[in-house]
């Protein structure tokens, strides 16, 4: 699923000072200069960071199957043209529709299965690494709250 791009937050600690995130917390380096191609490196504890850390992304009614799954997440670096993007989401129960960008992720905690239209059924859980095609047509059924480290290229 995509995530709406918003940068990296300002609060976000710089690391050339700091040698590692302590558990819970987050570190990243400054925002990258519009001629970067990429950040300077940077930890982040994905399973650390609260709930309440990451921003509401709203999902389209329409996308809705069943129950009431709440999106959430956090973009941690966007390319300067917009073409990549990484960072954390997080979806809570329920069962959803969604039409896929070129995507790396992944699972940091919960467990989903992803039904690929005219492909694949995908089962993800902790620690699993996940490849979605860009225009794949899906239905996520979120077993357990499901929170994923993703990389997408548009």
């Amino acid at each position: 699923m995509t995530a709406a791009p918003s940068g990296i937050d300002a609060n976000t600690p710089d690391i050339e000072s700091a040698p590692a995130a302590e558990p819970g917390s987050t570190s990243a380096a400054d925002s990258p200069s519009a001629g970067d191609a990429a950040p300077a490196s940077f930890v982040v504890n994905i399973p650390g960071i609260a709930d309440d850390d990451l921003e509401p992304e709203p999902l389209d009614p329409s996308q809705i199957i069943s129950g009431e799954p709440v999106v959430t997440g956090k973009v941690l670096w966007e390319a300067p043209d917009g073409q990549q993007i990484r960072g954390i989401w997080q979806i809570t129960p329920g069962v959803v529709t969604d039409t896929e960008a070129n995507e790396l992720f992944v699972v940091v905690s919960g467990r989903a299965t992803i039904e690929v239209e005219g492909g694949p059924v995908l089962e993800v859980g902790p620690g699993d690494a996940c490849v979605l095609r860009e225009g794949d047509r899906t239905r996520w059924t979120v077993h357990e709250t499901l929170r994923k480290a993703y990389h997408i290229s548009l």
